[in-house]
């Protein structure tokens, strides 16, 4: 079987002798309303349908994110019948080798450029590499983002600790007036902001589960795809909450460091 690009057109049309079938990609016979059975012209212009053939299957084809927006609609033919209907034997524009387990695809594309001229092999990696660019300039794009996202939540996560430690200034110097130590006061701060730090976090990846599968909802349905837009992994939500103790932590050692070495006298606005 072969994917070609064709002009189709549906008809009502009498039957030859031997009607080659072919198979149609969903989106077509959603928007051209075939099903299996169904008997149609093909032809390579609109003004030369003469071959004939019937749907003998409707296909989804895997998704590609490469192909997503674009409007061209596929059919899948046996060589014969292409070669027949393009007027041009032994000819194609592209094909695909299976290998066999343990064979290097580096090598046996080596080995067939060697061969013969006329013709240059690629391996799948290649292929999917060099049409793949744009993504990998969006992805770099999305981890400078990421990059600037987690310095300012930094910054921010410093300034509510500073604010919240200032409020709890009373509460230190009572504590120092009854002899609470420094370094007790310190580790209950530094704990108290690991455990909104924490909860940030899983507040968070609960928000991005939800903006992720609203994301996929609505662009699946736009774009009629099986494509997955947004994946929220276990490896991510990980990330997202040790990054998120750390910075907690960082945060509220920072705040409290300044509360206890404040005398108690000022912190309780008499010195």
């Amino acid at each position: 079987m072969l994917v070609l690009k064709l002009l189709l057109m549906s008809a009502v049309v009498q039957v030859p002798a031997r009607v080659p079938g072919i198979a149609v990609e969903r989106r077509l016979a959603g928007q051209l309303g075939l099903s299996v059975g169904d008997t149609i012209r093909l032809g390579p212009t609109p003004d030369s349908l003469r071959l004939v053939a019937t749907v003998a299957a409707v296909f989804e084809p895997r998704p590609d994110p490469a192909e997503i927006a674009r409007p061209n609609r596929r059919i899948r033919m046996h060589l014969p019948d292409l070669a027949a209907l393009l007027g041009t034997s032994d000819r194609v524009d592209r094909f695909g080798i299976a290998l066999r387990p343990g064979i290097p695809p580096d090598s046996a594309a080596a080995v067939l450029n060697r061969s013969a001229f006329g013709y240059q092999a690629f391996t799948s990696r290649a292929i999917a590499s060099g049409s793949s660019q744009t993504f990998r300039v969006v992805s770099r794009f999305h981890r400078a983002i990421a990059l600037i996202s987690i310095v300012a939540s930094a910054v921010f996560l410093l300034c509510i600790m500073l604010l919240k430690v200032e409020e709890r200034r009373l509460d230190a110097a009572v504590m120092r007036f009854v002899g609470v130590r420094r370094r007790t006061i310190f580790g209950a701060l530094v704990l108290e902001a690991a455990l909104v730090a924490v909860a940030g976090s899983v507040v968070g990846a609960l928000l991005a589960v939800v903006a992720g599968a609203a994301t996929n909802a609505y662009y699946r349905r736009f774009f009629d795809t099986a494509l997955t837009f947004s994946i929220i992994t276990p490896r991510i939500v990980a990330f997202s909450v040790v990054l998120s103790l750390v910075l907690g932590v960082i945060a509220g050692a920072a705040a409290a460091a300044r509360l206890v070495r404040t005398r108690p006298m000022v912190l309780w606005g008499r010195g």
